[in-house]
């Protein structure tokens, strides 16, 4: 740096534009990756960060995926732009998968974007509502960290409702019903697809239909984050509920994670999808969606939707995969059935674990609770007391409820 510029920026006014800038409130899922990731001791458990892991503790990349990528060293021509919308193959693949073949809704009704991931899709989401002019959503307690954290950075009122019974280990639809009929025409409700994250505590189809009426009859926008298809029942019956309502209602968002399903966590590959009440509106909330991630980040990834659409395309890679999802889906639930005999067993109220489904489930814990858990035990959990099922194998079982017998004494 020359002498003049090295005076410039110690004396200059430019040299003072960002004391203004105070530090972001940290997030505390990230923290605690990091914490983890630094403490030395040999014993500790990550039951925090939401990723799938295999009885070795692994991450795996599917078969079918490491099949799908051969396939496109060998063929893929070009690396060039596709554009703003992305992958159309890719959106025609997923469009089945999330609503059936048996489509809920009418074709003119529905349209289809990729997104950078399940969190881009619902970041569009959230600035199609200000755009929209539908500057509520309700979100139900607790949910996924970062879900308010997407709505407010595009300015979204968010209103809550109580969705989880900590004691019961159930969810609230009294609350959650409460919340509809509270709802004004036009806001937007925020829906979990299935698995729900962080309590694993599903609405049964009576439920989804008493929300459907709601959802129709009061003039609201359901906003359906799907980021687990497949990790419940399965593909068809995790999505019962999601295409029972879509069926019925105007207009929705939905949002499709790819990253748990097809274990393409580093490749962020998602979808939004729209279904509004005619043509017209289907072409103009189109635009604006394009328009609005041509700004954001101009185009997506196309390497892991191409993946996707190359299994979703070939009979035998579907077949793979869908033996792959099964399998990580039965290993959950094995663990479920695990922890939950075993912490019976101990005298502890956990029997709800076994019924719940997909990775997470949400522990009756004070935060005090789970700091000590961390620090007397090295068993890392997100705040709240969630954890990742799936981070659990039946080695580590007995020492987490040793740890919980523990805890529920302090």
């Amino acid at each position: 740096m020359s002498q003049s510029s090295s005076k410039f920026t110690q004396t200059g006014h430019q040299s003072r534009v960002f004391d203004s800038v105070v530090l972001a409130r940290p997030d505390a899922l990230l923290a605690l990756i990091d914490a983890y990731r630094t403490d030395p001791r040999d014993f500790k458990m990550d039951l925090g960060v939401g990723v799938y892991r295999d009885k070795w503790g692994r991450t795996p990349v599917l078969a079918c995926v490491k099949a799908a990528e051969k396939i496109l060293w060998n063929q893929q021509q070009s690396k060039s732009y596709l554009g703003a919308e992305g992958s159309s193959a890719f959106v025609e693949a997923l469009t089945p998968l999330v609503f059936g073949d048996a489509l809920p809704v009418s074709r003119w009704r529905l349209s289809g974007l990729q997104t950078v991931g399940g969190t881009g899709a619902l970041r569009l989401a959230a600035e199609l509502l200000r755009v929209a002019g539908r500057r509520r959503i309700w979100i139900g307690k607790p949910t996924w960290l970062n879900h308010e954290s997407i709505f407010r950075a595009a300015d979204i009122e968010i209103l809550h409702y109580d969705y989880f019974d900590r004691g019961s280990q159930s969810v609230r639809v009294d609350a959650m019903l409460d919340a509809l009929e509270a709802a004004q025409p036009g806001d937007a409700f925020l829906l979990h697809g299935a698995c729900h994250n962080p309590t694993g505590a599903d609405l049964d189809i009576n439920a989804w239909r008493q929300v459907t009426d709601r959802v129709v009859k009061n003039g609201l926008l359901p906003v359906i984050d799907i980021a687990y298809q497949g990790f419940g029942q399965d593909t068809d019956e995790d999505a019962a509920g999601p295409r029972f309502l879509l069926a019925h209602a105007p207009a929705a968002l939905v949002a499709v994670s790819c990253s748990k399903t097809f274990g393409l966590y580093r490749e962020r590959t998602g979808a939004i999808f729209s279904v509004t009440q005619d043509t017209a509106q289907l072409v103009a909330v189109r635009s604006n969606l394009v328009s609005i991630s041509r700004a954001m980040y101009s185009m997506p990834p196309d390497h892991g939707a191409a993946i996707v659409s190359t299994i979703l395309q070939d009979p035998a890679l579907t077949a793979i995969w869908e033996g792959e999802l099964a399998a990580m889906r039965e290993r959950i639930a094995g663990i479920r059935q695990c922890l939950a005999a075993a912490a019976v067993s101990a005298g502890l109220s956990v029997k709800a674990i076994s019924r719940q489904r997909g990775m997470f489930s949400l522990l009756d814990l004070t935060d005090a609770q789970v700091d000590w858990l961390r620090q007397e035990h090295g068993i890392y959990m997100a705040p709240g007391g969630r954890i990742n099922v799936a981070g659990l194998t039946e080695q580590t079982v007995p020492r987490l409820v040793r740890a919980l017998s523990a805890c529920m004494t302090l």
